[in-house]
């Protein structure tokens, strides 16, 4: 049985699948993805989705602040039970695609990072929504279905390179950090998974303008 599983069934709970529940349970991934999100300088990281507070764990041993989103409102208390102690944390029950973003980030110290692992049913509108935020963070650290990444971070002319790329890329460097193998949640994805890291560009482009993201939203 997995720590996520004993959690779960301590509280009578099992994982939702209207919320697209596949908690990461890899403590060393975890960990690796900390070091992307976070820098010596410890900064603010806002996480969307904490779940069982697995990679929030992570976080706070690097950063100065943590703000973690989670929706699901029986596990708030989880993580809260297993993390409320932890200095730097602040646990909001809240959905992320509607939440402030804007005012988590501005209320902490930087360097400022959106970290998370995304629900795969929603990844496109949480994108849309760090894309948005390019010129206010630092960096971004996604989880993300592998062929996600993959369209995210595609070169021009490759067979995965579409509007998703064209998306991105124009308001961030985006990379492929880590492969992440569906063994690494619980319960297991049918996919695997991947954490792409986003850098803004120095000098914005044009997807700080409406008509820009209208016309790729069109296309």
């Amino acid at each position: 049985m997995t720590k996520s599983s004993e959690l779960l069934r301590a509280h009578g709970l099992r994982p939702k699948k209207s919320f697209g529940q596949n908690f990461l349970q890899d403590e060393r991934l975890c960990g690796r993805i900390a070091v992307l999100a976070t820098t010596p300088a410890g900064g603010t990281v806002l996480e969307i989705g904490a779940g069982l507070g697995a990679l929030t764990r992570a976080l706070l041993q690097r950063a100065a602040r943590v703000v973690a989103i989670e929706r699901d409102r029986d596990l708030v208390p989880i993580v809260r039970a297993e993390l409320g102690a932890a200095p730097g944390l602040e646990l909001v029950e809240a959905d992320a695609v509607r939440y402030d973003w804007q005012l988590a980030l501005a209320a902490g110290p930087g360097p400022r990072v959106i970290a998370g692992n995304l629900p795969y049913s929603i990844t496109g509108r949480l994108v849309a929504r760090v894309v948005e935020h390019s010129r206010r963070i630092d960096r971004g650290v996604l989880m993300v279905q592998r062929e996600v990444g993959d369209r995210l971070a595609a070169s021009p002319g490759s067979k995965d390179y579409g509007v998703a790329s064209v998306f991105a890329q124009a308001a961030f460097v985006v990379e492929r950090a880590l492969k992440v193998p569906a063994g690494a949640f619980w319960p297991a994805p049918k996919i695997d998974s991947m954490v792409v890291s986003l850098t803004p560009h120095e000098v914005p482009r044009a997807v700080e303008t409406d008509a820009f993201r209208e016309v790729v939203r069109r296309a």
